[in-house]
């Protein structure tokens, strides 16, 4: 037996061992020992700047047709025919039903006969008035019946004309409320369709009347300024923006003692109609101007039952948790009343990997360049 082998042993150990310590790096750049710590995880940040901003505000609303008209009919009869196709656009003047017309041609020829009769009568009796072959109540006699039998054929020729429905304004026409076969006008004007003039289109909002007194109120201190003459956006109901602007038209005068809130209206242009009537939507519209504003974009501000907070970056490197308090939109992004200052670095994308305290790899991005 070797009495020397576990001093062998010992010295073959502390040699690998040596030789470990110079082994190169592996994949990442992390070295052979499980120790080694991670590099910090990396964060898009955004750079503050101080700067005018517009002050908007966003409300909810339901869009109205500019115009809307029923189509009735004005005389009984029967609906011989439907002309229009149901979901098309119309012009005014167009027959959209006819209805039997019979009755009504008839009483238009009876009604021209008469009126025939009292013209030839009042002829007749004008030179014999002269020779008092006829007195005067026998002629005034005359032409009254003459007039009456000219109202008659007005009236029968306006319920001829009548038997076909037009459309009273250009629009596109919903389904039909009748079928061919139907008795219509009986004792009342019987609905047939309804035509909407979609171009443009209303969007009808409300705004509270308490939200207007502190914004005028903050204009009237200086604080704010009144907005210029910008557009007005829509927002959809899947939270895209509408392509075209619009404008406001009308502010009601008057306060709904019901709900504290004023009437507002705006309009919007809409020639592919693809803006429907009932449709829910969200206004956005300028409220007032602001000088060197603090904004920040919507996916930065953390909401917690605390209140809002953003995460920045600091010259260290490190995430801290900033308190900030918010004070309206401006579009699409808030702007922060208190809690931050030109020049602070805010986390934009990669919050989930940042923790307050920890090291990050700050990368400055351009909001403007939709990341």
């Amino acid at each position: 037996m070797n009495l020397r082998s576990p001093a062998l042993s010992i010295v073959v150990t502390v040699a690998l061992a040596a030789c470990g310590q110079g082994q190169p790096p592996g994949p990442g750049g992390m070295t052979g020992s499980p120790g080694a710590a991670p590099p910090p995880p990396e964060v898009e940040v955004v750079t503050i700047a101080a700067g005018n901003a517009t002050l908007t505000r966003e409300l909810p609303g339901r869009l109205q047709a500019v115009r809307t008209a029923q189509v009735r009919a004005r005389v009984e009869g029967i609906v011989e025919k439907r002309l229009f196709a149901e979901g098309s656009d119309v012009q005014a003047g167009t027959p959209l039903f006819q209805l039997d017309a019979r009755t009504y041609r008839a009483a238009a020829a009876a009604s021209e006969a008469d009126l025939q009769v009292a013209k030839q009568t009042v002829e007749r009796y004008r030179p014999l008035l002269d020779m008092k072959a006829v007195s005067r109540q026998e002629f005034d006699l005359a032409e009254a019946k003459q007039k009456q039998a000219e109202a008659a054929l007005a009236k029968a020729r306006l319920d001829l004309e009548n038997a076909t429905v037009p459309a009273p304004i250009s629009g596109r026409i919903g389904r039909a409320q009748v079928t061919e076969g139907a008795l219509v006008g009986k004792g009342d004007a019987t609905l047939l369709a309804t035509i909407e003039q979609l171009d443009p289109i209303y969007a009808n909002f409300t705004q509270s009347n308490a939200d207007l007194l502190r914004l005028q109120q903050a204009v009237k201190s200086g604080r704010l300024k009144r907005a210029g003459g910008a557009k007005v956006e829509l927002l959809l109901e899947d939270g895209s923006v509408y392509g075209v602007p619009g404008r406001l038209t009308f502010s009601d005068l008057a306060v709904d003692p019901n709900t504290g809130a004023v009437q507002l209206r705006a309009e919007f242009p809409n020639p592919r109609r693809e803006l429907l009537p009932g449709t829910f939507v969200r206004i956005r519209f300028p409220e007032a101007e602001i000088d060197a504003a603090i904004k920040v974009p919507q996916r930065a501000v953390i909401m917690g039952a605390q209140g809002q907070s953003v995460m920045t970056v600091d010259a260290e490197g490190k995430v801290a948790s900033r308190p900030v308090k918010l004070g309206g939109m401006a579009g699409s992004d808030w702007i922060v009343a208190e809690g931050l200052t030109g020049g602070d670095k805010v986390i934009i994308n990669g919050l989930q990997k940042a923790r307050p305290g920890s090291p990050v790899k700050a990368v400055a991005i351009d909001v403007g360049s939709g990341k």
